[in-house]
């Protein structure tokens, strides 16, 4: 918040654009991370410019191939621009597991050990490692 908020003072636009920028961008992150199932018609035209919840939800699932996608959270432009675009999960939406294999346990999502993840060391398997192209171990 500190970086944005000298950006914002460096630059000195004008109080309101910052506002309405902070509505949209906010308003649209909100929107993405929904759990709404919208009607496909509507989602299909908004899945033209904007991150629908059942786009943005494609980034969710164990395998890293669709953990490495749909990274945009307002507009889809980036993920078609960089090759990041899944239309849907292989599983579909009702099959498919949530999470990191390495974290599915219940004592995994306390928040003493959420916040330690990032110490613990990469997580083999992991979207980010850029080795792992499925699911399968690796030798």
């Amino acid at each position: 918040m500190g970086i944005k908020l000298a950006v914002v003072a460096a630059l000195g636009p004008p109080v309101i654009a910052v506002l309405l920028f902070e509505l949209i961008v906010n308003a649209t992150a909100l929107f993405s991370h929904a759990n709404v199932d919208l009607p496909r018609n509507v989602d299909r035209v908004l899945r033209l410019i904007l991150v629908t919840p059942d786009m943005h939800r494609v980034h969710r699932p164990m395998d890293p191939r669709e953990t490495s996608s749909n990274y945009g959270f307002n507009l889809l432009w980036w993920d078609r621009l960089f090759g990041t675009y899944i239309a849907q999960p292989a599983k579909g939406h009702e099959e498919m597991e949530i999470g990191i294999e390495q974290f599915r346990t219940r004592r995994d999502l306390w928040l003493d050990r959420m916040l330690g993840q990032p110490l613990r060391g990469p997580a083999s398997g992991h979207a980010l490692n850029p080795r792992i192209t499925t699911m399968e171990p690796t030798e």
